[in-house]
């Protein structure tokens, strides 16, 4: 490639023709800030934080490409006024209540505000008034603390290509908002929690449910259960300074225990239980030929998509309810027959990587008896709020287990985290089921890996192929599915998870800042945890789970029996397009 030879800060450097002067800054070891730039996502250079002076004009540096002989100053006394200057602007428009805010300390605009040493703010003025959106069941929506930088709707719109939410208004009225000023609640939003991440201030927040946890864990005549997902243990360490994909499996457990929990159990159970239900469920559909390929129905933000966009694929979705709905309503019967305990007293609390949970439990169609199967989600992050609420000196703690029986998963279920999990999962259980014959290897690496559409052959001991393609981010899911609907791509089974790069990326992990995700790639980080976890367990595979095995031996039957359909399968709803 051509290199291009240049200055940066009377420092001569060669780096590559083409790329940014931001790319090229940060190559040789220069910071310049940026507020509204998001690697491959927003690249737009509205805020004009990133100023540089080439010559004699100030240019933005993330979207200016380098040029031989380019002069570039980044910390000229005019640049430092120019950053204040257009800082200051931004704040006076802006809710300033740090102190508050959910963002409080993963806030970039009040990093920057640090950094550049802003004491004051000099320009105070109107401020354009806004009602929060708290309509829906999983995102807060606050336009008085947007700073119209453009990143929430570059996700929605280009990554996940489900354009909920665009600019409105012009000059001083212009906010970020659904067409025609809708809530949120009544748009195409599928709460997956990838504007949250993106969004650099606390315009768009998770909606918390963690005093209604306090008050169930202080309510004497409950019998609070909680369940954690596999992608929480590879994450919630970075909430407490440990690097990034760090496993904390046994200090969450003990950090639950501690903050008063009658029951800590893992969804890694339910997980497995999910792959005995799903892998019969694609059996039967092969054989029979009808409503293939078979969709994954454990994401709900991809379900929601699907319901908004695709009326006539809904039959093609797996029936099985997500794996941590699947536990709830088996500890609400199960679990509390077993134990004597009244299910109406049950409280199960759901610990999620994902917001969008946040919605699908209060889906009707996942209630029996008047009750729901899961009461309350919490994200990573609202955990670790409540981890330090508690004053639990999380590092430090000594690793804890699951409550049996419902706290042991396989290998197999742990893998659910990350795009490409489900998928190799099944396939583990399937191949075995049907063959008779135990694999010798059975970690299948061609559907591993961060990479967005991955398409793979499979092929059984008895000669069949299952086409097989795993899915990660909705804009790549759209496009795959288009393409089956015109009958230009044909496979059996299709994987999708919402989030680029499967649960590991969730709306509801830790909030990572533009830069820190620009110099680590997140999604293999943790995704390398979720394999070294499922590496160290001794059961890998979800049909030699002991615990599944008793559960359908003594109350649940036959996988996708009369029981099993009761307690562990759903249905779906068309939901409007626009």
């Amino acid at each position: 490639m051509e290199k291009v030879n240049l200055t940066i800060d009377n420092m001569k450097v060669e780096v590559h023709k083409g790329i940014t002067v931001l790319e090229a800054a940060r190559a040789s070891g220069i910071e310049i800030p940026t507020l509204c730039f998001l690697k491959d996502i927003n690249e737009v250079s509205s805020c004009r934080i990133c100023l540089v002076e080439i010559g004699q004009k100030l240019l933005p540096s993330c979207t200016v490409a380098v040029e031989e002989g380019m002069i570039i100053r980044t910390n000229t006394l005019k640049v430092r006024e120019a950053r204040k200057t257009i800082l200051q602007l931004l704040l006076s428009n802006h809710k300033r209540e740090c102190t508050t805010c959910l963002r409080n300390g993963k806030c970039e605009l009040e990093k920057l505000s640090q950094d550049l040493a802003l004491t004051d703010i000099e320009y105070e003025g109107e401020k354009n008034h806004c009602d929060m959106d708290t309509t829906g069941a999983s995102l807060i929506r606050n336009a008085e603390k947007c700073i119209l930088c453009e990143r929430c709707i570059s996700v929605c719109k280009n990554i996940q290509t489900v354009g909920a939410i665009n600019f409105s208004g012009r000059g001083f009225t212009t906010k970020v908002a659904p067409a025609y000023d809708r809530a949120l609640a009544d748009t195409v939003c599928v709460n997956c929690g990838q504007c949250v991440t993106s969004c650099p201030t606390g315009a768009l927040t998770e909606k918390e449910n963690i005093e209604d946890i306090w008050r169930e864990l202080d309510n004497p005549d409950k019998y609070v259960v909680v369940q954690t997902a596999p992608a929480i243990r590879v994450a919630l360490g970075e909430e407490f300074g440990l690097s990034i994909g760090t496993r904390v499996t046994g200090k969450m457990t003990a950090a639950l225990r501690r903050m008063g929990f009658n029951r800590v159990f893992d969804t890694d159970f339910a997980a497995d239980l999910t792959i005995i239900e799903e892998g019969t469920e694609l059996i039967k559909r092969l054989e029979s030929g009808e409503n293939l390929p078979l969709m994954t129905s454990c994401c709900p933000g991809w379900v929601k998509f699907v319901e908004h966009n695709f009326h006539d694929m809904l039959n093609n979705l797996s029936t099985c309810k997500s794996p941590h709905e699947m536990e709830g309503a088996i500890i609400k019967s199960y679990f509390a027959e077993k134990e004597g305990i009244d299910p109406s007293k049950i409280v199960v609390v759901s610990i999620m990587p994902c917001i969008a949970k946040k919605f699908e439990e209060q889906r009707d169609e996942l209630s029996r008896n008047g009750m729901k199967d899961v009461d309350y989600v919490l994200s990573t992050r609202e955990l670790a709020k409540m981890i330090r609420q508690s004053s639990i000196d999380f590092v430090n703690l000594k690793d804890d287990d699951f409550d049996s029986p419902i706290g042991m998963g396989s290998g197999a279920a742990t893998i659910f985290g990350v795009t490409g999990g489900v998928t190799e999962a099944a396939l583990r259980t399937v191949f075995e089921t049907t063959s008779g014959e135990k694999l010798d290897n059975i970690e299948f690496k061609e559907v591993r890996g961060i990479k967005g559409i991955k398409e793979a052959k499979i092929i059984l001991p008895n000669g069949n192929v299952i086409d097989t393609v795993i899915i990660s981010g909705l804009g790549n899911a759209r496009e795959v599915v288009e393409q089956v609907r015109k009958g230009e791509k044909h496979y059996d089974f299709i994987e999708v998870m919402a989030c680029p790069g499967g649960c590991v990326t969730g709306g509801g992990q830790p909030i990572i800042s533009s830069k820190i995700r620009e110099e680590i790639n997140i999604k293999e980080e943790r995704a390398k945890a979720i394999y070294e976890e499922e590496r160290s367990l001794i059961v890998r595979k979800s049909h030699e789970n002991p615990y599944v095995n008793e559960l359908y031996k003594e109350f649940l039957g036959q996988p996708n029996g009369h029981k099993a359909h009761e307690l562990l399968h759903t249905h779906y709803v068309e939901r409007n397009m626009f």
